[in-house]
């Protein structure tokens, strides 16, 4: 028992020393750079340091949460999930810099970690739905909840991504193309991932309602008029993103127009690209929403669709 409290002790301990650090800022291109002369022992000591920065400054906030939010089971699990990646980054904190070995473990306990905390963002979001069904949070906690998750799906993506990158780089997954850097694709076919995206959100549709909306794509390119618009970013994280788009803009066509309707009108997506950025436009007839419920729409605790079913 001893030991157990001393251990606890030395890891709140760490915590603090590490949690007083600020996460160094990482563009795409800064990880590009770095992957096309890819050293491993940088990438070992940068990772050593930074992962239980960021991590010690997520538990930090996790400490913070409201009390009913933080005894929500699923939450107490989060919690104990990042208190063992912790500690066993922390396993690494001094281990030799030439030693191979040891960079080897270290990849390994990598790959754990990733592993250990993939169900995060589902888990999170049960423990929000386990608050709403236990109390009624009252507006000071709702933004105390929104605040945080905003902060703590941003540091999972973070930590996601250098996790990605160097197990990628140094380990034993093979990227899936020659070009790509890690999880970085350096030619990602914009229009490829919104198709792929739209057909896996068109099966779930085609499962629930028995019938989906079509698509229509276009796009418009001040840079090279004539040609795929292709970027440097990460492929995963473009598909989430509209995949998650096209679920809710389905569901709005399909309810809006009754799933007894000959056709639907089809979903359209612009992809434009500037000289300095690039934007994709969903559009739908999906029947609008509400002004009354504008700033409603990026908040955790609202949604219109249904509460999945237990099983």
């Amino acid at each position: 028992m001893r030991i157990t409290a001393r251990l606890l002790k030395d890891i709140g301990k760490m915590l603090d020393k590490y949690s007083r650090f600020h996460p160094s800022p990482l563009s795409i291109k800064q990880f590009i750079d770095f992957g096309e002369n890819a050293c491993e022992r940088t990438s070992f000591l940068f990772l050593r340091k930074e992962l239980p920065v960021r991590l010690a400054n997520i538990m930090k906030e996790i400490h913070l949460l409201p009390e009913n939010l933080l005894s929500m089971p699923s939450v107490e699990l989060v919690r104990s999930w990042y208190e063992r990646s912790f500690e066993e980054i922390l396993e690494f904190e001094n281990a030799g810099s030439e030693d191979k070995k040891a960079m080897a473990k270290f990849c390994e306990a990598l790959i754990k970690i990733r592993n250990r905390h993939s169900n995060v963002v589902q888990t999170m979001a049960q423990g929000v739905i386990e608050l709403k069904e236990s109390h009624e949070p009252d507006p000071k906690t709702e933004h105390s909840i929104q605040y945080f998750l905003d902060r703590f799906y941003m540091n999972r993506i973070s930590i996601r991504m250098l996790i990605n990158q160097h197990t990628s780089l140094f380990g034993n997954e093979n990227n899936t193309h020659p070009r790509n850097i890690g999880s970085i694709d350096r030619n990602c076919n914009v229009a490829s991932i919104v198709e792929d995206a739209y057909e896996n959100a068109k099966f779930l549709c085609d499962q629930y309602y028995l019938t989906s909306p079509g698509l229509v794509v276009e796009q418009c390119d001040v840079i090279s008029p004539n040609s795929t618009i292709c970027i440097d970013y990460v492929p995963s994280h473009l598909y989430h993103m509209l995949f998650e788009l096209f679920k809710n803009s389905m569901r709005a066509v399909v309810e809006y127009h009754g799933t007894e309707a000959d056709e639907f009108p089809p979903l359209k997506v612009l992809i434009a690209r500037g000289r300095e950025d690039l934007t994709i436009k969903l559009s739908d007839k999906g029947g609008g929403i509400p002004r009354s419920c504008t700033e409603l729409l990026f908040q955790y605790m609202y949604s219109t669709a249904p509460q999945p079913s237990a099983s």
